[in-house]
């Protein structure tokens, strides 16, 4: 049963930042969400976050050639990244990490980002952010809050050490697609469908230049999970045709929020 996606649901971003390594796939990094959030609580996520208005703001002067709704989430992927985890993406190469973490300070204690860009001089590069997939939950989802999740890649920054926000999140760590899953699947963690999904996407790549290919060859198209009876089982259910390996996981077993 194909399901409208949900009207209302808030605009937000992730990242997907991946680190090759010299043997194996690359890591990425993943975090572990407080368990008193009220959406996905405990679960493994990428970074990122709802679209706030200053994003919007923002991305009118650093981004006039993409969409304003496209700007403003890459505007918040760099700021949600910065937040939670310390590492600024589209920064240039040289902007000292000392400076990073005062930036990181100064938002926490509620300096907004832009005022922050603005007394570095700073520029964002936001073309670094590459398009990978969209989610944009049914409308049935609004009660779990509902929203509309631009994803990302890119390579995660040199001489940068990525820290917990101890506040959002609890734990950070770096870890190859499959692993993560496993890690999982082991009771040693949880992802959302979503996440899964991604995840096991993710785990075909042997390097971010083979993932960045691939996603440059998929339309980052809004994905609407939608609910199937298959062999007499419901299953939660995606497109088969956007470059996710698995389409479908029984309903029961599931993790949505």
């Amino acid at each position: 049963m194909r399901l409208d996606p949900a009207p209302d649901a808030r605009p937000a971003a992730t990242v997907i930042l991946l680190r090759d390594r010299n043997e194996g796939p690359p890591d990425l990094l993943l975090m572990e969400r407080a368990s008193s959030m009220v959406f996905a609580p405990g679960a493994l996520v990428f970074p990122g976050g709802a679209v706030d208005p200053g994003d919007a703001v923002l991305a009118a002067h650093m981004a006039a050639d993409l969409p304003p709704d496209e700007g403003a989430a890459r505007v918040a992927a760099v700021r949600e990244t910065l937040e939670e985890s310390g590492l600024g993406i589209g920064f240039p190469d040289d902007f000292p990490a000392e400076r990073l973490i005062a930036m990181r300070r100064a938002m926490a204690e509620g300096a907004s980002f832009g005022t922050l860009l603005d007394a570095e001089g700073v520029a964002l590069d936001l073309s670094v952010l590459l398009p990978f997939a969209r989610w944009h939950p049914a409308a049935f989802e609004r009660a779990r809050r509902a929203y509309d999740t631009r994803f990302y890649l890119t390579r995660a920054p040199r001489a940068q050490e990525a820290l917990a926000d101890a506040n959002e999140t609890v734990h950070l760590f770096w870890s190859g697609a499959a692993a993560a899953l496993a890690r999982c699947d082991a009771g040693e963690g949880k992802v959302i469908f979503p996440t899964r999904r991604n995840l096991e996407r993710l785990a075909q790549y042997r390097s971010f230049e083979e993932a960045a290919s691939h996603a440059a060859a998929i339309p980052a198209t809004k994905i609407t999970p939608w609910f199937e009876d298959r062999e007499g089982e419901r299953h939660l259910c995606i497109p088969d045709d956007l470059g996710y390996p698995v389409t479908s996981e029984l309903l029961a077993r599931a993790v949505r929020h």
